[in-house]
């Protein structure tokens, strides 16, 4: 299961990638996260990081890892724990002195989970997306 968003923001292609490139920048970006720090690396590929997220009235901990880094084009991120791997890639265009922005996040989940979500799950990910643009939109809008 996927959810993508495409959307532009008001700053300079490099700015954009080098804030999304730190992991740890979810901490003001991602409504979904609870804390997120650094746990190795220098934040290149195989940087790793422990987040705490919520979703649906869970907590759960995962551990990312920056498996693609391509600046200023694109940066990915695989997060995982017992129930869940996620896939979060992020491309990133130029446009004058703004950045298009495409999000992807793909999510598999365990089988139970996996039977129900695209009836229970699905539209609770797509509502978190549209807030995860806005907020983002709202983090890089900032001076």
């Amino acid at each position: 299961m996927h959810v993508e968003r495409t959307f532009t923001v008001p700053r300079p292609v490099e700015e954009v990638f080098d804030y999304l490139a730190d992991f740890t920048h979810t901490n003001e970006w991602d409504p979904g996260t609870v804390t997120t720090r650094r746990t190795s690396g220098d934040g290149g590929v195989g940087t790793t990081y422990a987040n705490t997220s919520e979703f649906m009235g869970r907590t759960s901990d995962l551990t990312y890892e920056t498996t693609e880094l391509d600046r200023p084009r694109r940066v990915q991120f695989r997060g995982r724990n017992d129930k869940v791997q996620t896939s979060d890639t992020m491309t990133f265009t130029s446009s004058g002195g703004a950045t298009e922005i495409h999000y992807r996040a793909d999510f598999e989940f365990g089988r139970l989970v996996s039977l129900v979500a695209p009836l229970v799950v699905r539209p609770k990910l797509e509502k978190l997306a549209d807030e995860t643009v806005a907020q983002l939109q709202r983090s890089l809008a900032r001076d």
